[in-house]
C-alpha cells in the first residue's frame, strides 16, 4: 500500500518520469491529447499546449501508469503542482468562495 505524502527517493522520480516520456510516445496519449481538452478545466487547447500530469504526483508515490496520466493545460499543471486528487478539490473550493 502507497502511503501519499511521504517522501520519495530521487532514482523512484527519475525512473517514474523515464517512463512518464516513453508514455508520451504511445498511440493512447497520442489519441488523449489530439482532443486538445484539459482534463482539469475542461478547456480546448491546441494538442501541443497540453502537458501530461500525474493524478497522484510522482513526489507523493504515483506511478507513470495510464490511470495515473492525464493531459493537462500549462496554467492547471502550474496550479496544481504536487497536490493529491482530494487537496485540488479542495483549492478549486477555496477559489469559487473566494
Amino acid at each position: 500500500m502507497i502511503e501519499y505524502g511521504l517522501d520519495v527517493d530521487e532514482a523512484t522520480i527519475r525512473r517514474e518520469r523515464e517512463k512518464a516520456r516513453v508514455l508520451r510516445k504511445q498511440g493512447w496519449w497520442q489519441s488523449r491529447v489530439s482532443k486538445g481538452v484539459c482534463y482539469y478545466c475542461e478547456k480546448t487547447v491546441p494538442p501541443k499546449e497540453l502537458t501530461l500530469d500525474h493524478l497522484v504526483p510522482v513526489a507523493r508515490g504515483g506511478r507513470s501508469t495510464k490511470g495515473n496520466c492525464v493531459p493537462a493545460c500549462k496554467d492547471c499543471n502550474n496550479r496544481k503542482k504536487d497536490l493529491l486528487p482530494l487537496e485540488w478539490e479542495e483549492y478549486l473550493q477555496k477559489l469559487k468562495q473566494s
